[in-house]
Protein backbone atom coordinates (compact mmCIF):
# COMPACT_ATOMS: atom_id res chain seq x y z
CA UNK A 1 0.00 0.00 0.00
CA UNK A 2 1.26 3.66 -0.98
CA UNK A 3 1.90 6.19 1.67
CA UNK A 4 -0.22 8.35 -0.72
CA UNK A 5 -3.03 6.27 -0.92
CA UNK A 6 -3.19 5.85 3.01
CA UNK A 7 -4.31 9.47 3.14
CA UNK A 8 -6.88 9.62 0.32
CA UNK A 9 -10.36 9.29 1.59
CA UNK A 10 -13.40 8.05 0.05
CA UNK A 11 -17.17 8.59 0.81
CA UNK A 12 -19.49 6.28 0.48
CA UNK A 13 -23.46 7.35 0.43
CA UNK A 14 -25.23 5.01 0.33
CA UNK A 15 -28.11 3.78 2.71
CA UNK A 16 -28.21 -0.44 1.85
CA UNK A 17 -25.35 -1.79 4.75
CA UNK A 18 -24.79 -4.86 1.87
CA UNK A 19 -23.87 -2.66 -0.71
CA UNK A 20 -21.92 -0.48 1.23
CA UNK A 21 -19.85 -3.66 3.14
CA UNK A 22 -19.13 -5.04 -0.43
CA UNK A 23 -17.93 -1.47 -1.72
CA UNK A 24 -16.16 -0.72 1.87
CA UNK A 25 -14.35 -4.29 0.92
CA UNK A 26 -12.93 -3.59 -2.67
CA UNK A 27 -11.56 -0.35 -1.51
CA UNK A 28 -10.68 -0.19 2.29
CA UNK A 29 -7.01 -2.07 1.51
CA UNK A 30 -5.78 0.76 -0.40
CA UNK A 31 -7.73 3.95 1.44
CA UNK A 32 -9.44 5.26 3.97
CA UNK A 33 -13.11 4.66 3.62
CA UNK A 34 -15.94 6.20 5.33
CA UNK A 35 -19.46 5.82 5.53
CA UNK A 36 -23.16 8.19 5.11
CA UNK A 37 -26.27 6.33 5.16
CA UNK A 38 -28.32 9.34 3.98
CA UNK A 39 -27.45 12.87 1.93
CA UNK A 40 -27.96 15.31 4.77
CA UNK A 41 -25.36 12.97 7.08
CA UNK A 42 -23.08 12.98 3.95
CA UNK A 43 -23.57 17.29 3.73
CA UNK A 44 -22.36 16.79 7.35
CA UNK A 45 -19.01 14.83 6.99
CA UNK A 46 -18.06 16.61 4.35
CA UNK A 47 -18.41 20.19 5.97
CA UNK A 48 -16.03 18.67 8.37
CA UNK A 49 -13.72 16.26 6.56
CA UNK A 50 -13.62 17.17 2.82
CA UNK A 51 -13.06 13.41 1.12
CA UNK A 52 -10.72 13.22 -2.24
CA UNK A 53 -13.50 11.17 -3.99
CA UNK A 54 -17.48 10.35 -3.20
CA UNK A 55 -19.24 6.86 -4.44
CA UNK A 56 -22.65 8.55 -4.32
CA UNK A 57 -25.76 6.30 -4.81
CA UNK A 58 -29.29 7.82 -6.34
CA UNK A 59 -32.03 6.64 -4.48
CA UNK A 60 -32.18 7.47 -0.43
CA UNK A 61 -34.65 8.72 1.85
CA UNK A 62 -35.40 12.42 2.55
CA UNK A 63 -32.40 13.56 0.17
CA UNK A 64 -31.55 11.55 -2.91
CA UNK A 65 -28.27 11.62 -4.36
CA UNK A 66 -28.74 14.06 -7.35
CA UNK A 67 -29.67 16.43 -4.60
CA UNK A 68 -26.44 15.87 -2.82
CA UNK A 69 -24.52 16.55 -6.00
CA UNK A 70 -26.51 19.75 -6.96
CA UNK A 71 -25.29 21.24 -3.54
CA UNK A 72 -22.06 20.42 -3.56
CA UNK A 73 -21.29 21.88 -7.03
CA UNK A 74 -23.08 24.81 -6.07
CA UNK A 75 -19.82 25.39 -3.27
CA UNK A 76 -16.93 26.69 -4.18
CA UNK A 77 -15.35 24.56 -1.56
CA UNK A 78 -16.45 20.96 -2.40
CA UNK A 79 -17.37 21.83 -6.09
CA UNK A 80 -14.31 20.18 -7.79
CA UNK A 81 -14.21 16.86 -5.41
CA UNK A 82 -14.83 13.91 -8.01
CA UNK A 83 -18.45 12.54 -7.74
CA UNK A 84 -19.17 9.32 -9.13
CA UNK A 85 -22.45 7.54 -8.50
CA UNK A 86 -23.17 4.22 -8.35
CA UNK A 87 -26.55 2.89 -8.54
CA UNK A 88 -29.24 0.95 -9.50
CA UNK A 89 -30.66 3.29 -11.96
CA UNK A 90 -29.58 2.44 -15.62
CA UNK A 91 -31.72 4.13 -17.33
CA UNK A 92 -30.32 6.97 -19.96
CA UNK A 93 -32.55 9.93 -17.87
CA UNK A 94 -30.86 9.18 -14.99
CA UNK A 95 -27.24 8.65 -16.56
CA UNK A 96 -27.85 12.77 -18.65
CA UNK A 97 -29.09 13.51 -15.06
CA UNK A 98 -26.09 12.93 -13.49
CA UNK A 99 -23.33 14.15 -16.29
CA UNK A 100 -25.55 17.44 -16.37
CA UNK A 101 -25.14 17.69 -12.66
CA UNK A 102 -21.28 17.64 -12.55
CA UNK A 103 -20.81 13.72 -11.50
CA UNK A 104 -17.31 12.29 -13.00
CA UNK A 105 -18.27 9.03 -13.70
CA UNK A 106 -21.44 6.96 -13.50
CA UNK A 107 -21.46 3.09 -12.91
CA UNK A 108 -24.87 0.99 -12.48
CA UNK A 109 -25.16 -1.76 -10.25
CA UNK A 110 -24.31 -4.93 -10.15
CA UNK A 111 -20.60 -3.50 -10.76
CA UNK A 112 -17.43 -5.61 -11.46
CA UNK A 113 -15.18 -5.04 -8.69
CA UNK A 114 -11.81 -5.07 -10.78
CA UNK A 115 -13.83 -2.08 -12.65
CA UNK A 116 -14.74 -0.10 -9.49
CA UNK A 117 -10.81 0.02 -8.42
CA UNK A 118 -10.13 1.00 -12.01
CA UNK A 119 -12.74 4.18 -12.37
CA UNK A 120 -11.85 4.89 -8.63
CA UNK A 121 -7.70 5.18 -9.18
CA UNK A 122 -8.08 6.93 -12.67
CA UNK A 123 -10.61 9.88 -11.01
CA UNK A 124 -8.59 10.16 -7.88
CA UNK A 125 -5.44 10.50 -10.60
CA UNK A 126 -7.08 13.40 -12.17
CA UNK A 127 -8.17 15.15 -9.69
CA UNK A 128 -4.54 14.90 -8.02
CA UNK A 129 -3.84 16.51 -11.52
CA UNK A 130 -6.52 19.07 -11.58
CA UNK A 131 -5.21 20.38 -7.92
CA UNK A 132 -1.65 20.24 -9.11
CA UNK A 133 -2.86 21.99 -12.32
CA UNK A 134 -4.52 24.33 -9.81
CA UNK A 135 -1.47 24.85 -7.31
CA UNK A 136 0.65 25.75 -10.91
CA UNK A 137 -2.34 28.33 -12.08
CA UNK A 138 -1.96 30.22 -8.72
CA UNK A 139 1.89 30.23 -8.42
CA UNK A 140 2.00 31.40 -12.20
CA UNK A 141 -0.73 34.64 -11.54
CA UNK A 142 0.72 35.15 -7.98
CA UNK A 143 4.56 35.79 -10.53
CA UNK A 144 2.61 37.81 -12.72
CA UNK A 145 0.73 39.87 -10.30
CA UNK A 146 4.24 40.39 -8.29
CA UNK A 147 6.15 41.39 -11.66
CA UNK A 148 2.81 43.57 -12.67
CA UNK A 149 3.54 45.05 -9.13
CA UNK A 150 7.37 45.32 -9.51
CA UNK A 151 6.86 47.34 -12.42
CA UNK A 152 4.30 49.49 -11.80
CA UNK A 153 6.36 50.68 -8.59
CA UNK A 154 9.04 51.15 -11.15
CA UNK A 155 7.42 52.89 -13.62
CA UNK A 156 5.69 55.08 -10.77
CA UNK A 157 8.21 55.74 -8.08
CA UNK A 158 11.44 55.98 -10.06
CA UNK A 159 10.13 59.12 -12.18
CA UNK A 160 10.28 61.49 -9.89
CA UNK A 161 13.39 61.59 -8.09
CA UNK A 162 14.75 60.68 -11.64
CA UNK A 163 13.24 64.10 -13.05
CA UNK A 164 14.18 66.11 -10.14
CA UNK A 165 18.10 65.12 -10.80
CA UNK A 166 18.09 65.49 -13.96
CA UNK A 167 15.70 69.04 -13.67
CA UNK A 168 18.19 70.46 -11.40
CA UNK A 169 21.43 69.12 -13.03
CA UNK A 170 20.07 70.39 -16.42
CA UNK A 171 19.58 74.27 -14.33
CA UNK A 172 23.20 74.11 -13.04
CA UNK A 173 24.52 73.15 -16.43
CA UNK A 174 23.07 75.84 -18.76
CA UNK A 175 22.56 78.64 -16.30
CA UNK A 176 25.95 78.00 -14.06
CA UNK A 177 27.35 81.32 -14.62
CA UNK A 178 24.00 83.34 -14.16
CA UNK A 179 22.54 81.95 -11.04
CA UNK A 180 23.28 82.96 -7.38
CA UNK A 181 25.98 80.60 -5.27
CA UNK A 182 22.85 80.23 -2.83
CA UNK A 183 20.84 78.84 -5.68
CA UNK A 184 23.61 76.57 -6.84
CA UNK A 185 23.42 75.26 -3.14
CA UNK A 186 20.17 74.59 -2.93
CA UNK A 187 19.82 72.56 -6.57
CA UNK A 188 22.73 70.63 -5.10
CA UNK A 189 20.54 70.08 -2.09
CA UNK A 190 17.82 68.65 -3.94
CA UNK A 191 20.10 66.72 -6.44
CA UNK A 192 21.36 65.00 -3.06
CA UNK A 193 18.35 63.88 -1.31
CA UNK A 194 16.39 62.71 -4.86
CA UNK A 195 20.00 60.42 -5.12
CA UNK A 196 19.37 59.19 -1.55
CA UNK A 197 15.81 58.89 -1.79
CA UNK A 198 16.52 56.62 -5.07
CA UNK A 199 19.16 55.12 -3.64
CA UNK A 200 16.80 54.04 -0.74
CA UNK A 201 13.87 52.93 -3.16
CA UNK A 202 16.56 50.46 -5.40
CA UNK A 203 17.67 48.85 -2.03
CA UNK A 204 14.04 48.01 -0.84
CA UNK A 205 13.28 46.94 -4.49
CA UNK A 206 15.99 44.80 -4.53
CA UNK A 207 15.19 43.51 -1.38
CA UNK A 208 11.56 42.69 -2.41
CA UNK A 209 12.47 41.27 -5.51
CA UNK A 210 14.83 38.84 -3.97
CA UNK A 211 12.04 37.96 -1.36
CA UNK A 212 9.66 37.26 -3.63
CA UNK A 213 11.66 35.21 -5.73
CA UNK A 214 13.39 33.02 -2.87
CA UNK A 215 16.52 34.43 -2.70
CA UNK A 216 16.72 35.40 0.65
CA UNK A 217 17.83 33.26 3.11
CA UNK A 218 15.70 32.73 6.20
CA UNK A 219 18.26 32.58 9.46
CA UNK A 220 16.96 32.41 12.46
CA UNK A 221 19.09 32.68 15.82
CA UNK A 222 18.93 33.93 19.41
CA UNK A 223 20.31 37.46 19.59
CA UNK A 224 19.91 40.75 21.73
CA UNK A 225 17.33 42.63 19.62
CA UNK A 226 18.81 45.66 22.31
CA UNK A 227 21.78 46.16 20.70
CA UNK A 228 20.14 45.66 17.31
CA UNK A 229 18.27 48.92 17.97
CA UNK A 230 21.06 50.34 19.55
CA UNK A 231 22.98 50.39 16.67
CA UNK A 232 20.21 51.64 14.25
CA UNK A 233 19.85 54.75 16.42
CA UNK A 234 23.44 55.37 16.52
CA UNK A 235 23.28 55.66 12.30
CA UNK A 236 20.30 57.71 12.03
CA UNK A 237 20.96 59.90 14.70
CA UNK A 238 22.38 62.61 11.88
CA UNK A 239 18.96 61.88 10.39
CA UNK A 240 16.87 63.03 13.34
CA UNK A 241 19.39 65.52 14.47
CA UNK A 242 18.53 67.66 11.01
CA UNK A 243 14.79 67.88 12.15
CA UNK A 244 15.95 68.37 15.85
CA UNK A 245 14.32 65.26 16.94
CA UNK A 246 15.02 63.36 20.17
CA UNK A 247 15.42 59.53 19.73
CA UNK A 248 15.35 57.78 22.44
CA UNK A 249 15.19 53.91 23.70
CA UNK A 250 13.39 52.05 26.74
CA UNK A 251 14.87 48.31 26.26
CA UNK A 252 16.44 46.61 28.76
CA UNK A 253 20.11 45.47 28.09
CA UNK A 254 19.45 42.49 27.49
CA UNK A 255 16.42 41.62 25.52
CA UNK A 256 16.67 38.21 23.51
CA UNK A 257 14.73 37.10 20.68
CA UNK A 258 14.84 34.15 18.10
CA UNK A 259 14.63 35.77 14.65
CA UNK A 260 16.19 36.72 11.65
CA UNK A 261 18.45 39.44 12.63
CA UNK A 262 19.24 40.87 8.87
CA UNK A 263 15.31 40.87 8.50
CA UNK A 264 15.15 42.63 12.39
CA UNK A 265 17.33 44.92 11.31
CA UNK A 266 15.52 46.11 7.81
CA UNK A 267 12.19 46.07 9.99
CA UNK A 268 13.79 48.54 12.80
CA UNK A 269 15.67 50.99 10.67
CA UNK A 270 12.53 51.34 8.53
CA UNK A 271 10.24 52.27 11.18
CA UNK A 272 12.54 54.34 12.50
CA UNK A 273 13.53 56.40 9.71
CA UNK A 274 9.06 56.48 8.86
CA UNK A 275 9.00 57.47 12.29
CA UNK A 276 11.77 60.69 11.53
CA UNK A 277 10.20 61.44 8.22
CA UNK A 278 6.48 62.33 9.12
CA UNK A 279 7.65 63.75 12.79
CA UNK A 280 7.98 67.94 12.90
CA UNK A 281 11.52 69.81 14.08
CA UNK A 282 11.30 69.50 17.81
CA UNK A 283 9.60 65.99 17.94
CA UNK A 284 10.61 63.12 20.15
CA UNK A 285 9.94 58.99 19.29
CA UNK A 286 10.02 56.37 21.65
CA UNK A 287 11.25 52.74 21.01
CA UNK A 288 9.53 50.28 23.89
CA UNK A 289 8.74 46.70 24.61
CA UNK A 290 5.95 44.90 26.65
CA UNK A 291 7.11 41.31 27.75
CA UNK A 292 4.85 38.64 27.38
CA UNK A 293 4.68 34.78 27.68
CA UNK A 294 6.23 33.60 24.46
CA UNK A 295 7.07 37.22 22.56
CA UNK A 296 8.47 40.39 23.15
CA UNK A 297 5.85 43.35 21.69
CA UNK A 298 8.22 46.05 20.60
CA UNK A 299 6.80 49.54 19.88
CA UNK A 300 8.11 52.61 18.02
CA UNK A 301 6.46 55.59 18.86
CA UNK A 302 6.30 59.08 17.39
CA UNK A 303 4.87 63.08 18.01
CA UNK A 304 4.62 63.05 13.83
CA UNK A 305 1.65 63.73 12.15
CA UNK A 306 -0.56 60.53 12.08
CA UNK A 307 -2.18 58.41 10.01
CA UNK A 308 -6.03 58.92 8.56
CA UNK A 309 -7.54 55.83 9.38
CA UNK A 310 -8.48 54.95 6.01
CA UNK A 311 -4.59 55.46 5.02
CA UNK A 312 -3.98 52.68 8.00
CA UNK A 313 -4.93 49.93 5.72
CA UNK A 314 -3.63 50.52 3.01
CA UNK A 315 0.34 50.93 4.53
CA UNK A 316 1.46 47.13 4.45
CA UNK A 317 -0.27 46.35 1.27
CA UNK A 318 2.19 47.25 -1.56
CA UNK A 319 -0.37 47.09 -4.20
CA UNK A 320 -1.78 50.15 -2.64
CA UNK A 321 1.06 52.29 -3.55
CA UNK A 322 0.51 54.30 -1.14
CA UNK A 323 3.26 56.66 -0.62
CA UNK A 324 3.03 60.24 0.90
CA UNK A 325 6.13 63.51 1.55
CA UNK A 326 7.19 63.52 4.84
CA UNK A 327 7.33 67.01 7.05
CA UNK A 328 9.95 68.53 5.49
CA UNK A 329 8.84 67.08 2.26
CA UNK A 330 10.75 63.95 2.44
CA UNK A 331 10.12 61.44 -0.48
CA UNK A 332 9.17 58.15 0.80
CA UNK A 333 9.26 54.73 -1.46
CA UNK A 334 5.94 53.20 -0.96
CA UNK A 335 7.72 49.59 -0.21
CA UNK A 336 9.06 50.31 3.33
CA UNK A 337 6.64 48.71 5.53
CA UNK A 338 5.20 46.20 2.64
CA UNK A 339 8.70 44.84 3.51
CA UNK A 340 8.54 45.16 7.42
CA UNK A 341 5.54 43.00 6.99
CA UNK A 342 7.01 40.50 5.09
CA UNK A 343 9.72 39.83 6.98
CA UNK A 344 8.15 40.03 10.74
CA UNK A 345 5.66 37.58 9.39
CA UNK A 346 8.82 35.40 7.94
CA UNK A 347 9.79 35.62 11.89
CA UNK A 348 6.78 34.75 13.13
CA UNK A 349 5.09 37.78 14.09
CA UNK A 350 2.72 40.38 14.02
CA UNK A 351 2.73 43.87 13.03
CA UNK A 352 0.37 46.72 13.21
CA UNK A 353 -0.66 50.65 13.80
CA UNK A 354 -2.34 52.76 15.94
CA UNK A 355 -2.74 56.23 15.23
CA UNK A 356 -5.02 59.53 15.29
CA UNK A 357 -4.52 62.32 13.07
CA UNK A 358 -1.85 64.96 14.20
CA UNK A 359 -1.45 63.18 17.25
CA UNK A 360 1.12 60.91 16.32
CA UNK A 361 1.58 57.24 15.49
CA UNK A 362 2.83 53.67 17.35
CA UNK A 363 3.98 51.00 15.15
CA UNK A 364 4.33 47.67 17.07
CA UNK A 365 5.37 44.12 15.93
CA UNK A 366 6.17 41.14 17.97
CA UNK A 367 9.46 38.37 17.41
CA UNK A 368 9.48 35.46 19.35
CA UNK A 369 11.91 35.41 22.95
CA UNK A 370 13.35 31.79 21.97
CA UNK A 371 13.28 29.01 19.65
CA UNK A 372 10.51 27.36 21.15
CA UNK A 373 8.31 29.55 19.82
CA UNK A 374 6.50 29.13 16.38
CA UNK A 375 8.96 30.66 13.78
CA UNK A 376 6.21 29.90 10.91
CA UNK A 377 6.26 30.69 7.04
CA UNK A 378 4.15 29.57 4.42
CA UNK A 379 5.89 25.80 4.47
CA UNK A 380 7.91 25.41 7.63
CA UNK A 381 6.62 26.05 11.51
CA UNK A 382 10.24 24.99 13.60
CA UNK A 383 8.80 24.20 17.10
CA UNK A 384 10.01 22.61 20.20
CA UNK A 385 11.00 19.52 18.83
CA UNK A 386 13.27 21.22 16.24
CA UNK A 387 14.50 24.27 18.45
CA UNK A 388 17.76 22.60 18.76
CA UNK A 389 18.09 22.00 15.41
CA UNK A 390 17.60 24.96 13.78
CA UNK A 391 18.98 25.40 9.98
CA UNK A 392 18.94 28.60 7.49
CA UNK A 393 16.10 28.15 4.99
CA UNK A 394 15.18 29.19 1.87
CA UNK A 395 12.30 31.21 1.58
CA UNK A 396 10.01 30.23 -1.66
Amino acid sequence: MSQENTKTTILIVDDTPTNIDVIDDILSPNYIVQVAVDGKIALKIIEEQRPDLILLDIMMPEMDGFEVCRHLKADPDTKDIPIIFITAKDDLDSIVSAFELGAADYIAKPFNPKELSARVKTHLELYRSQCQLKKANASLREANATKDKFFSIIAHDLKNPLHSMIGFSDLMENQFDKITDEKKKRYLQNISLASKHLFKLLVNLLEWARLQTGRIEFDPAQFNLNTLIEDALNQLKVQADQKEIQLSSMMEVSTMVFADYNMVDAVVRNLLSNAIKFTPNGGQILVSKIENKDHWEIAVKDSGVGIDLEDQEKLFDLSSKHSTFGTNNEMGTGLGLGLCKEFVERCGGQIWVSSEKNEGSIFRFTLSRRATCAIVDSRIKIGSDQANSCKPLLIN
